[in-house]
């Protein structure tokens, strides 16, 4: 079991939308040495292909939008997804949240009669301010008596604003031990929730398109690019779903369909060629993509044909009040929430120093302005924020320049190119043992250690 006990680090009040949202903080067991580190210049050498002398990036922990998954729950869908002829999982990142939105859109069609653009409508309705459930059966049976539901998912509780985003959430922080691997032992969870005066009226659907009695899923998921290490939990967690769905009997009388898709990433036209393509299979409803700046490439063209979009895991700020019809929903929450969280974890380990350095995007950008203003604000100095390209071959220059500063706590806000940071900060004596660095769910999971193990 994954430990859940936590000591309160204070409120911190950041922006949520339009108003602020309060974090409360997990346990330090084991915060990192602050030893001063290596004065030398990066070293213009290639870095070696060779697993360093492991444990480099023991003492890493870093944020990811999770709940206390039960043990039964992560047998059942990794046993589900072997079943299906895939490797047994060992991340879950995304996957219940992905679980979740198939569970709330299915919901909503039962609700609204239809798989037409209406039932977006119902989103929001079924995920609160009624009789909580959270089965799909007990749901199901609610929602056919005539009673109001409030859906708890896997997720958590779900409960969504009228915008289409949580109105809570739930961070594990997850720390890596001497195997490079995350310790779940050492998994602590730190809630963070919006006041009433958050709460936004119903964003009503803003292009009609009618059903054909058939519930059509598509998937815009990470199979490939650099966020490809979530693709199989949330995969999973949406073909699982739809499984127990149809076992039940489906929606609307007839089994949901769901036809895959691949998101790539932004430095392929992969999304768009996805959206097209189930766009011409006429899916009503898309999950994913997984990356903020890929849904916003083509969030437009899935909207604007009454097509609803629903990301499990975009986080971007730039989506808040994006102009969506009414019909682009999340259940992750927006970096609001994670900025203040993650700084609070910073503050709370008394370092009083501060380095960000984070990935240019729609996601990097804005977690870390949340970030660096919640630090200031909680009296920890910022000594530099640092926005580079991702797909630079070298990362040298970013690190001569957190080697300079000299900070308590280095903040990395990264995709799969994290394992290269991280290593050029171990070759320059700034790594994990060196240094107390946080990461963010962009990067956090095992795939982490093994790409760091395997010299990528």
């Amino acid at each position: 079991m994954q430990k859940t006990s936590a000591r309160r680090f204070g409120a911190l009040l950041v922006g949520f939308a339009l108003v602020g949202a309060v974090a409360c903080g997990g346990d330090d067991e084991s915060a990192p040495a602050t030893e001063a580190p290596s004065t030398e210049a990066p070293s213009t050498e290639a870095p070696s292909t060779e697993a360093p002398a492991g444990g480099e990036l023991e003492g890493l922990k870093g944020t990811t939008p999770l709940v206390d998954l039960s043990d039964e729950w992560k047998q059942a869908i990794s046993d589900f997804w072997v079943a299906e002829g895939n490797e047994a999982l060992n991340d879950w990142s995304y996957a219940a949240e992905s679980f979740d939105a198939v569970m709330l859109i299915a919901l909503a069609a039962e609700k609204a009669q239809t798989d037409g653009s209406a039932l977006a409508n119902e989103i929001v309705a079924v995920s609160k301010d009624g009789e909580k459930c959270s089965d799909w059966t007990t749901c199901v049976d609610l929602i056919k008596a005539g009673t109001d539901i409030d859906f708890e998912g896997v997720s958590g509780p779900n409960t969504l604003n009228g915008n289409g985003e949580p109105l809570e959430a739930s961070y594990g922080v997850l720390n890596f031990g001497a195997d490079n691997r995350i310790d779940d032992e050492l998994t602590t969870f730190i809630p963070a929730s919006a006041p009433e005066s958050a709460v936004l009226p119903l964003a009503s659907a803003g292009v009609e398109r009618d059903g054909d009695g058939v519930l059509k899923l598509g998937g815009l998921l990470p199979e490939t690019g650099s966020l490809a290490f979530l693709g199989a939990p949330m995969i999973a967690g949406v073909e699982y779903a739809v499984s127990i769905i149809n076992e039940a009997g489906g929606v609307l009388g007839n089994p949901v369909e769901y036809s895959p898709g691949d998101s790539g990433d932004t430095s392929t036209d992969t999304a768009s060629v996805t959206v097209d393509r189930l766009l011409s299979e006429n899916v009503d409803a898309i999950i994913g993509a997984a990356s903020s700046s890929v849904s916003l490439t083509v969030i437009d063209k899935i909207t604007q044909a009454g097509v609803i979009q629903f990301s499990p895991a975009n986080t971007s700020l730039k989506l808040v009040d994006y102009a969506d019809n009414g019909l682009y929903f999340r259940n992750a929450p927006p970096d609001s929430l994670q900025g203040a969280v993650l700084a609070g974890l910073v503050a709370e380990d008394g370092n009083a120093s501060a380095y960000i350095l984070a990935l240019d995007d729609a996601y990097g950008t804005s977690l870390a302005n949340v970030a660096e203003s919640v630090l200031a604000d909680s009296g920890v100095e910022v000594l530099g924020k640092k926005i580079y390209d991702p797909a630079a071959t070298s990362f040298d220059a970013e690190i001569a320049e957190i080697v300079a500063a000299d900070p308590d706590a280095i903040i990395l806000i990264s995709f799969d190119e994290a394992s290269r940071i991280l290593r050029t900060m171990v070759e320059n004596g700034i790594g994990p043992k060196s240094k107390a660095v946080y990461g963010v769910d962009g990067f956090i999971g095992n795939a982490l250690g093994e790409n760091f193990d395997a010299g990528k």
